[in-house]
């Protein structure tokens, strides 16, 4: 990864050419409610966004593997398959999940119809996502009140209203954006994203759109996405429970004016590695924002003798409850540490194996060859009382580095979910 080539930019999923986004509240965790309607003057937080492209756009998706799936993904998936590959709208609300509802199918299909005909565009080109509380009823009436609103409000610049609006638990919106060059074309790739609990190492995890004037075809864009979802999204956990709503799509313009790509080259090297940028920053923030999360917790696994072998290990280590309290404690319990690489479902000799602690506070070497080694316990408390903190794991078995990405397990995040649907 040459990081050089890639410059990053304001505007979320609105930093490619042709897209414009909205968020606007429509009070639907309210609805029923005695101030439902005092709410919508109350200032609160965006619950529901749109996002626009000019033309008609290549589109792709990875999804939940959760054998419960919410009625957005099922909708989602088929009006993809319907249109071909093609989207140019997507409308999302947080607050309800629209899962486990017998009229869930009907409501999603409901709410891509009502922006389709606002935007004057077929049905099955609108992509819908939906995250909240799993089981309630899901209300139609705040969102078809919300549509003209958002369509009315649609703007070049209206990324952080749209990130603003997905958020859930989340303390702090997160996109990304960068630019680069293919074909002597100024290039663009942005994203937005949510998530904050329910964060599991197991597919796309969590709501993520992802936008491109890149011209790419339908078959590499799902190539490059199915590639970098392996090593980014998949490597997330922030408490080890899968979401039903999970999904990840991404949308080309082709606005860039560059040959579009349609096989795995070189342009498709630097695409691919553009969105792995692009999400990778995206999964940090996420990990980083976990519910009750002090501290972002990398676990990077190196000389492994596979990709696949570096992965597992990393993402076992980062899923341990046990390693995720010791970090928010401070403990150097390095132990630990082990115990997840030793249930992990891949294959190394643990007497090679090394384990360091490190920070912007220093590093210590912890483990040598399967086996504690002396060390200060005052440094290591140095090195993990900071906010951001590296598990670093040596195989020495190859030459082959992954990394996972999660954040420490706190008391606030047993306060957060006692009460989540309050």
């Amino acid at each position: 990864m040459i990081e050089e080539k890639f410059h990053t930019i304001d505007g979320g999923v609105c930093a490619a050419k042709g897209f414009k986004a909205s968020g606007v509240y429509c009070g639907i965790k309210k609805w029923g409610a005695p101030d439902w309607e005092e709410s919508l003057t109350s200032g609160a937080k965006n619950d529901i966004a749109m996002i626009f492209a000019d033309n008609v756009c290549n589109a792709v998706g990875v999804y939940t593997s959760n054998k419960v799936k919410g009625a957005p993904v099922t909708v989602t998936k088929n009006n993809l398959e319907r249109s071909g590959g093609k989207a140019r709208a997507v409308i999302v609300n947080s607050g309800n999940a629209n899962t486990c509802n017998p009229d869930g199918i009907e409501k999603a299909v409901k709410m891509c119809e009502l922006t389709a005909k606002a935007l004057n565009i077929p049905t099955e080109q609108v992509i819908i996502g939906s995250t909240g509380v799993i089981g309630q009823i899901f209300p139609i009436e705040p969102i078809e009140n919300a549509i003209p609103e958002l369509t009315e409000k649609l703007s070049y610049t209206g990324n952080a209203e749209a990130a603003t609006a997905i958020m859930t638990t989340d303390t702090v919106k997160k996109e990304y954006a960068v630019k680069f060059v293919i074909d002597g074309r100024e290039c663009h790739l942005g994203g937005m994203a949510k998530g904050s609990g329910m964060i599991c190492p197991n597919m796309a995890t969590t709501l993520n759109f992802i936008t491109t004037d890149c011209a790419v075809s339908a078959e590499c864009l799902q190539k490059a996405l199915s590639d970098v979802v392996k090593v980014t999204y998949n490597c997330l956990s922030v408490d080890g429970d899968q979401s039903t709503n999970d999904t990840c799509v991404i949308m080309s313009s082709g606005l860039a004016g560059n040959n579009e790509i349609s096989a795995e080259n070189e342009n498709f090297g630097v695409f691919r590695d553009a969105l792995y940028q692009v999400m990778a920053n995206l999964t940090r923030m996420l990990a980083k924002d976990g519910e009750g999360a002090t501290k972002l917790l990398t676990c990077e696994v190196s000389a492994a003798p596979d990709i696949d072998t570096a992965i597992t290990i990393a993402k076992s280590v980062i899923n341990s409850p046990l390693v995720k309290c010791a970090m928010f404690g401070a403990d150097a319990n390095w132990g630990r540490v082990l115990c997840a690489m030793g249930y992990a479902n891949a294959e190394f000799d643990v007497d090679k194996a090394d384990v360091s602690f490190a920070s912007k506070a220093g590093k210590i070497l912890m483990c040598k060859g399967g086996s504690g080694v002396g060390f200060s316990e005052e440094e290591a408390k140095k090195i993990l009382s900071e906010d951001e903190i590296e598990i670093l794991i040596d195989l020495n078995m190859g030459n082959v580095s992954a990394a996972a990405w999660g954040c420490d397990l706190t008391y606030d995040y047993v306060k957060i979910n006692g009460d989540y649907r309050s």
